[in-house]
């Protein structure tokens, strides 16, 4: 019998304020089909799946229990089995019971993937690694929308190169192996 998954899947805010916002993430769609790819392998090999909900203060439109922070729908999670938390901050670990979950479970190494690319993505696989996770980041996995500077794919692009290596391994969906 092998031994269970040393790995998890982290999701980064998938919620439909960021995925259908006026202006939608760069390739939406697959990033979305991506996410769901790596749900399904996560799932197949019993590696816990996590999911952030990104909140603010309530009365705002980003409180908890405002339609904006909710996952979305088409995104394969099942509230009862998986590891589903609200954060406050663009560190997915910050005042969330994220890295307690995380060292219940053993786990040594996180894949990466959701939004923003630049904002809680980026700081949460640098905060992952300075906790000392193996990072995987999904390259093909992560998203977000033009800024009026640069164009989202740029963004994207950057961020893949700026991360990779001192803060974390790159994967494309298609070579991700838990």
């Amino acid at each position: 019998m092998p031994s269970p998954s040393k790995k998890a899947l982290l999701i980064v805010d998938m919620q439909h304020g960021l995925f259908f916002a006026p202006q939608q993430p760069f390739a939406a769609e697959t990033l979305l089909n991506n996410i769901n790819r790596l749900i399904a392998q996560a799932r197949d090999v019993k590696a816990p799946v996590f999911a952030a909900r990104h909140t603010g203060p309530e009365g705002s439109p980003l409180a908890e229990s405002s339609p904006l922070t909710q996952l979305i729908p088409q995104l394969a999670i099942d509230a009862g089995s998986d590891g589903v938390f609200v954060k406050r901050y663009p560190n997915c670990f910050r005042g969330t019971t994220l890295l307690a979950s995380l060292q219940l479970a053993e786990i040594e190494e996180l894949v990466i993937c959701g939004m923003k690319t630049e904002y809680c993505v980026d700081t949460t696989c640098r905060a992952a690694a300075d906790l000392g996770f193996r990072v995987v980041l999904i390259s093909d996995a992560h998203s977000t929308t033009d800024n009026g500077q640069i164009s989202a794919a740029q963004i994207i692009a950057h961020h893949n190169q700026t991360l990779s290596g001192p803060f974390v391994q790159l994967a494309a969906t298609a070579d991700a192996l838990f």
